[in-house]
């Protein structure tokens, strides 16, 4: 049995231009937009003071902070920054991950209409990837770096940009460094009140950095009016989070537009709780992800594939771990990519094991630059990959491709207004109606009935030709094959443009591939073991079997040896590989895959 109670099913009306563009939007209107992040926390803060909203870890349990708490820091906080001389024009630049006091200090800039710029922890950490850090204190002009520990953060703390600069920290604070204490005791010469009520719809909230395969990071002006259209937009479509306030417990990191935007948001919108998962899924971290949801499992599990993968064998290892995850469970939600439909099915094959239902299982569409969510699927469907008609006052413009595909371009009131200092870039991701000009594109999953929504199929600018003449839609392709190579492939890049043939250059899960007796030989950055090398031809003769046609028959495939390196940008902040960085900076191995007597490719006829 599928739960019926948690969405609200809505129509969709379409206009049908002469030239075939479609506009699309819900037939429902949006419900009541608050002016800011801070009436949020007011509302709470009288109707449950006492109801846990940040916690973490703290030894073998939690540090929790209470609504009424929160807001009476807040306030202090928010204090100390104007007293500072701090305003919209002089943005916080916070380097370190998911914490209370992260939280804290962004809504108390948001509460007084300071601008964060939470960046990815690794800018920080890894000594090679300063470049990236320098670029956004260079671009954002801070007067104020954040950074958890100040002893583990300490060579980004040195570097030259940051020396005339205040640094706050929680932890490990010498002299020049000041504590997260100290703006605590807040100021009572600032009318903090005052300040609040000059935040508007229209404030800037945060800068949050993005960037294309081509271009250095973009700062995406987001305002409180997207922020808060999106929770908006987001109950409106699952009204089930207005009946039960969510309990996350969530890692996703919070200077990406999902962990940071779209789920602190949902919990803060809707008077719930949100414990910070100090693992993720990787490598000798997962462990920590499936102890934090033993401890206190949520009414919501977001993920990505990836993270769900890994959940999904975690749950069939441990009964009792089954029962907890799935006891309170609303809804799960997978972003980022397809998920596995075998895993989808696990997971309902479970729940319907524990307690005879089926919690809401969906996913939605969107982009940093859309505060994120825009499409939603808001029913329950049986696979995964749908992602849903337009939520409320979102109008989507479908422009035809062919193969029955359209590019997407959208506009609403959780939009970005522009790039930060970027005027020209603006004006390009903007039609000549105001519409937002993704990228990306999309087929009805039915032709003859749009209510059933839209299907992502990939960004414009991955497809290619082979010399053939014949296109490759290299994102679904790739979305496929990681399905078909799990699990010897941790992620790939799809090759042949201007070539005769398909290929594939995959970086290898070599944990898992030691773990299935294969040995890790590497030479001039690939992976030569001969067995491991027959173990994916044969994968990839299956796949070719089972995919007719020249645009999906993949030929040849390396397994490199070296990692995807966030130095070199070949991985992006939001933490997806930047493939045309890829491509460029590893051309040596892509000549070498389109020889024919090395036998480290795995090849097929």
């Amino acid at each position: 049995m599928k739960r019926t109670d948690d969405f609200q099913k809505h129509s969709v009306t379409m206009e049908v231009r002469p030239d075939g563009t479609q506009l699309m939007s819900s037939t429902e209107s949006l419900s009541t937009v608050v002016n800011s992040t801070g009436d949020w926390l007011h509302q709470w803060s009288t109707q449950a003071p006492d109801q846990v909203f940040l916690a973490e870890r703290s030894g073998a349990g939690w540090r929790e902070e209470s609504y009424a708490s929160v807001l009476a820091q807040v306030k202090a906080l928010a204090s100390s920054l104007v007293a500072r001389g701090l305003n919209e024009s002089t943005p916080i630049v916070i380097l370190s991950g998911n914490s209370v006091d992260h939280g804290l200090l962004s809504l108390a800039a948001q509460y007084v209409g300071i601008p964060t710029v939470p960046v990815a922890e690794q800018y920080s950490l890894i000594p090679e990837a300063h470049s990236r850090l320098k670029h956004v204190i260079d671009l954002t002009k801070p007067s104020l770096i954040y950074a958890s520990d100040a002893k583990q953060y300490a060579k980004a703390l040195a570097l030259n940009e940051v020396s005339d600069l205040e640094i706050v920290s929680s932890l490990n604070c010498p002299s020049s460094v000041t504590s997260f204490n100290e703006l605590l005791k807040g100021d009572s010469s600032v009318d903090v009140e005052n300040a609040h009520s000059q935040v508007g719809p229209d404030t800037v909230a945060k800068i949050l950095m993005t960037s294309g395969s081509t271009s250095a990071p973009k700062g995406v002006l987001t305002t409180h009016k997207m922020m808060c259209a999106n929770q908006a937009q987001i109950a409106d479509a699952l009204p089930f989070l207005r009946k039960r306030r969510p309990r996350l417990t969530d890692w996703l990191p919070w200077n990406h537009v999902f962990g940071g935007s779209h789920n602190f948001n949902l919990v803060l919108a809707n008077g719930g709780s949100l414990y910070i998962d100090d693992g993720k899924p990787a490598n000798g971290l997962f462990n920590r992800t499936v102890e934090n949801l033993g401890l206190v499992p949520g009414t919501i599990c977001f993920n990505v594939p990836v993270g769900f993968q890994m959940l999904f064998d975690a749950l069939t290892a441990d009964k009792s771990f089954r029962v907890k995850f799935f006891k309170e469970l609303d809804m799960i939600f997978y972003a980022g990519a397809s998920l596995p439909q075998e895993v989808w099915e696990g997971f309902e094959n479970m729940a319907l094991d524990v307690k005879g239902e089926v919690p809401l299982m969906t996913s939605s569409w969107g982009l940093t630059e859309t505060a994120p969510a825009t499409l939603m699927q808001q029913e329950p469907t049986d696979r995964s990959g749908v992602v849903g008609i337009p939520l409320n006052n979102v109008v989507a413009k479908l422009i035809p491709e062919d193969d029955n595909r359209f590019e997407i371009r959208v506009k609403g009131p959780n939009i970005m207004p522009g790039y930060f200092k970027a005027v020209d870039q603006t004006s390009r991701v903007f039609d000549d109606e105001g519409f937002f000009i993704t990228g990306d594109a999309m087929r009805f999953v039915d032709e003859g009935d749009p209510n059933k929504g839209l299907q992502f199929v990939g960004r414009l600018s991955e497809d290619f030709k082979l010399l053939s003449g014949t296109w490759v839609r290299a994102a679904q392709l790739r979305l496929d094959l990681l399905g078909a190579l799990s699990p010897i492939a941790a992620d790939l890049v799809v090759t042949g443009a201007d070539k005769n043939e398909i290929g594939l250059l995959i970086f290898p899960n070599l944990q898992e591939i030691s773990s299935l007796g294969f040995s890790i030989n590497a030479s001039e950055g690939v992976l030569t073991d001969v067995k491991l090398v027959e173990t994916l031809r044969q994968r990839l003769e299956t796949f070719s079997t089972t995919n007719a046609g020249s645009s999906r028959k993949v030929v040849r495939a390396l397994l490199m040896s070296e990692p995807a390196s966030i130095a070199d940008s070949e991985i992006t902040a939001k933490g997806s590989l930047n493939f045309r960085k890829v491509l460029t900076l590893r051309a040596d191995l892509l000549e070498r895959l389109y020889k024919d007597d090395d036998p480290a490719i795995a090849r097929i006829d």
